[in-house]
């Protein structure tokens, strides 16, 4: 059975002005708090490292911890539906994610570290669902690509700043626990941004406006489609650990400028995500098929033993990131209703999440059998999604 569902929660002419206003305040905690966890992420790999642990338990550690940041989205999502306390569990999960990175700096060993690794991760599998529902009802007004790639890029903001932080705190020689003590700042600071918007904008559905034809039962077949198209994606890109990983042992980086490089990566990520946020509003889904054409080229050059290849690499990284953070919520929010749109975002989040764990498990494995054979999975990965993305590009169109 078709119909019509309202996609407002009482106030269908919310003005611009004040859902850009909500997008931006999100923005700005996001900021903080990706300052806090991303500074941590520039140096878990080559921290695990120095604590023991091997590049497979690298591998496994950083896919396990993605695997939980994204599976437990889909109860997180269905919960969020389900009760409508959107505020209270985004609250919760942002608390918990940003905790356990100063924590990191008590870890004297790598078990320890894993474990607070992958508790930052759980934070942020519980907060994202409840806090992307509600950014879509923002960006209904200003445009679902503007307004995920603008929250994007000032998310990406504090990614750049919180490796720099890292970097100039080892360049003072003051030590990987020391790094993540500092956090503790930005941490604190995003907290106290969050529970001022709680208090500004209790109601962010009021801020969606306009219609949308729905199916009443289950979600689209695009959506399905869609779904596979990115858990290709996600098998296919390295974490982040991984890579800082052969930046040490392979000597291609110094400790020092890893972070750099991160920081790099993240400010590539803030600019894509501005500018394939525009471009998919005007375009849509082809958008995405350029950025997965992009990002496939990542792994050739980080994984090389070039300084200069492997900074090419990460910038390309960054591409895929800014593409894969912005336009890929944007078109979930396109396609489900907002009613269901939390666990819509749960599902997606968690095949996306499985499959990065998959992929960073196997190319841990991988790494130490040889570094061609990591490449070459990584690669055919990605472009294995762009067929799938014309699919759901003709789907759409239909």
């Amino acid at each position: 059975m078709k119909g019509y569902s309202r996609l407002t929660g009482g106030n269908k002419d919310a003005s611009k002005v004040t859902a850009l206003r909500f997008v931006i305040l999100l923005g700005v905690v996001s900021l903080f708090a990706d300052m806090t966890y991303e500074g941590a992420r520039s140096i878990t790999g080559p921290f695990l490292a120095v604590l023991g642990a091997s590049a497979t338990v690298v591998g496994i550690v950083a896919g396990f911890g993605e695997l939980i940041g994204y599976a437990l989205r889909l109860v997180s999502g269905y919960v969020s539906d389900r009760t409508g306390r959107y505020w209270a569990i985004t609250l919760v999960g942002y608390a918990l994610n940003l905790v356990a990175v100063p924590l990191l700096a008590l870890a004297g060993y790598w078990q320890i570290a894993a474990l607070l690794i992958i508790t930052e991760r759980l934070g942020k599998a519980i907060r994202t669902p409840a806090r992307d529902a509600m950014l879509s009802h923002a960006t209904s007004a200003i445009g679902r690509g503007w307004g995920f790639g603008l929250h994007e890029a000032m998310d990406q903001i504090g990614a750049m700043l919180g490796p720099l932080i890292v970097a100039a705190v080892l360049y003072l020689k003051g030590g990987y626990q020391a790094s993540f003590g500092v956090l503790l700042v930005p941490a604190l600071l995003a907290l106290s941004i969050l529970l001022l918007a709680r208090l500004l904008y209790p109601h962010p559905r009021d801020l969606e406006v306009g219609t949308v034809k729905l199916e009443s039962k289950g979600f689209p077949q695009v959506f399905w489609l869609y779904l596979a198209s990115v858990a290709l994606i996600a098998a296919g890109y390295a974490d982040f650990p991984l890579i800082a990983f052969h930046f040490e042992k392979a000597a291609v980086v110094s400790t020092t400028w890893i972070p750099v490089f991160y920081a790099l990566a993240m400010g590539v990520d803030a600019i894509a995500a501005l500018i394939f946020g525009r471009l998919f509003d005007k375009k849509g889904i082809p958008i995405l098929i350029v950025g997965a054409l992009l990002s496939s080229l990542f792994a050739p050059l980080v994984f090389s033993r070039s300084f200069f290849l492997a900074l090419w690499g990460v910038a390309l990284w960054g591409v895929g990131m800014g593409a894969q953070e912005s336009v890929l919520r944007a078109a979930i929010a396109n396609m489900i209703p907002a009613n269901r749109r939390a666990l819509a975002y749960g599902l997606f989040n968690t095949a996306y999440g499985l499959f990065w764990f998959i992929g960073s498990a196997l190319m841990g494995i991988l790494y130490d059998v040889s570094l061609g054979y990591l490449v070459i999975f990584s690669v055919a990965m990605q472009l294995a999604s762009v067929p799938l993305l014309l699919l759901v590009r003709e789907e759409l169109r239909a």
